[in-house]
């Protein structure tokens, strides 16, 4: 899911906000362990089974959403999953998608980045870290609208001191 707000209230600071959460083949695909459960419940009683087997498939489309890491750009800070910056310490976004985002991804992923990665959405925004102290040289993260993502980032750079037009 994707948010991009824009009629934000000015205190909560949020340019982008987006949940990269599985796509919807790979939630109906783990929905089928409910029927899993349900067939390894159904020797005991069928009614349990039923039930065992609802339960189970909610609780693991639900984890698996809840469990979805967000991508947000708030407060001059770039949040991707539990890790944050100050958008002044990045540099310069780079938009990847297709092959090179299948590469920078697979062998060019720098093992000291902060990666963000998930099957199934084809954009990548790789940010270089301009921190001397930072012992991360570059953020790769996944995301569904790369350029929206990447132009936030921009606009958290703005110092606060420029003026509006």
């Amino acid at each position: 899911m994707q948010n991009t707000v824009s009629g934000a209230p000015a205190d909560s600071g949020v340019i982008y906000r987006e949940r990269l959460s599985p796509s919807l083949w790979f939630l109906v695909a783990a929905a089928v362990c409910g029927p899993m459960a349900a067939l390894v419940l159904a020797p005991f009683d069928a009614t349990v089974a039923l039930i065992g087997g609802a339960v189970v498939g909610v609780g693991v489309v639900w984890l698996l959403i809840a469990g979805s890491p967000t991508v947000a750009v708030r407060g001059g800070e770039f949040v991707a999953g539990r890790a944050h910056i100050d958008a002044h310490l990045l540099g310069e976004p780079e938009i990847l998608t297709g092959d090179d985002a299948r590469i920078a991804r697979g062998r060019e992923l720098d093992p000291r980045a902060w990666h963000i990665v998930r099957g199934g959405i084809d954009g990548v925004l790789r940010i270089p870290v301009l921190d001397e102290d930072d012992p991360t040289p570059v953020w790769i993260v996944s995301t569904r609208t790369p350029d929206r993502l990447a132009a936030a980032i921009r606009r958290a750079q703005v110092t606060p001191r420029t003026p509006r037009r």
